[in-house]
């Protein structure tokens, strides 16, 4: 016990330190315009942005580039070893240079910086010290002060590629709320996997697999049993004899509360038994939206509209087979 308790306990404290760290980096934003500058320069580029980095940062700067393409900020990842060695090609004159590093004195970047600077390409350094070689070369300093790593003999990159990791979501979320980057944008770039499916999937993508239980509003009780047991979506929407018109819903539920109501069960009609004013679903609504719908309300399965009439229903099942909860 004694040695669990001495994990979680150096578990709180690596992360209340970076925590603390992260702060420090909110705070450095506002001590100079240069992060609001080098968003302004970013915007109005018509290249694309390059993130460079070794070791540690070089992760860090790949998980950058990862972020802005996925949230409309054109980028590539070039590794600052390799950029020596051929990589530099792909630096065209329109683009920008992002460089991660903690230091900033490392003998890739100083290598690497006069290359850049031969090229004209706007510099920004993601650095912890601000009076490095790279921080005083670049045009832009994104700071990310950090007093030493959570590791304990400070060696380990930790702290200081968690404040870098950060800044750099921040600066993506800057572009993305500049842009009004939105939902439906992301989408196109997300097309793939459980995040794709939330954000593409429509409600009617779902239903019209389904069978569509339904009766009139004067169906006796022995049809509205056959179509709720026989279509197996445990629920029967009911309908208006006259237009069709959605009047309602009858589940499972409703059949064996039914059954101490009633006393003459023959002369039971689906209008006696049905619930009103059902909750209901587009067709072009997102499939994700009726998760929410089923779990604000504790149910299991929605009708589904088109243009406000009766066309189907999607069942939580169905969004159980496509992973969507």
């Amino acid at each position: 016990m004694k040695q669990q308790n001495d994990t979680n306990s150096i578990a709180k404290k690596v992360l209340l330190e970076e925590a603390d760290a992260v702060r420090g980096v909110a705070d450095a934003i506002a001590l100079t315009p240069d992060f609001a500058q080098c968003v302004a320069a970013i915007l109005s580029l018509r290249g694309r942005v390059v993130v460079t980095g070794i070791g540690k940062s070089a992760h860090i700067a790949g998980k950058m580039v990862a972020t802005l393409n996925s949230t409309g900020t054109p980028a590539l990842f070039m590794h600052a070893a390799d950029a020596i060695h051929g990589d530099l090609g792909m630096i065209q004159a329109e683009d920008f240079v992002i460089a991660i590093s903690k230091s900033g004195d490392t003998p890739e970047i100083k290598v690497l910086v006069p290359l850049l600077k031969r090229k004209g390409v706007p510099l920004a350094a993601l650095v912890s010290n601000a009076d490095s070689y790279l921080g005083v070369q670049a045009d832009y300093v994104l700071h990310a002060p950090v007093t030493r790593e959570a590791c304990p003999h400070n060696l380990a990159p930790t702290t200081s590629t968690t404040a870098a990791l950060a800044l750099g979501d921040a600066l993506a979320v800057c572009l993305l709320e500049s842009r009004e980057f939105t939902s439906a944008d992301f989408a196109r770039l997300h097309p793939g996997g459980t995040l794709g499916k939330k954000l593409y999937l429509k409600v009617g993508d779902l239903s019209r697999q389904n069978q569509t239980p339904q009766v009139l509003e004067d169906a006796p009780l022995k049809d509205i049993i056959l179509e709720i047991s026989g279509k197996r979506l445990g629920a029967t929407a009911v309908l208006a004899t006259a237009d069709e018109k959605l009047l309602g819903i009858i589940t499972d539920g409703d059949l064996r509360r039914m059954l101490t109501n009633f006393s003459r069960l023959e002369d039971v009609r689906a209008r006696d038994i049905l619930t009103p004013d059902p909750i209901t679903i587009e067709v072009d609504d997102f499939a994700a939206e009726a998760l929410v719908r089923m779990q604000q309300r504790n149910i299991t399965q929605l009708i589904v509209t088109e243009d406000g009439r009766f066309s189907g229903f999607i069942h939580l099942h169905d969004l159980l087979r496509e992973g969507l909860v």
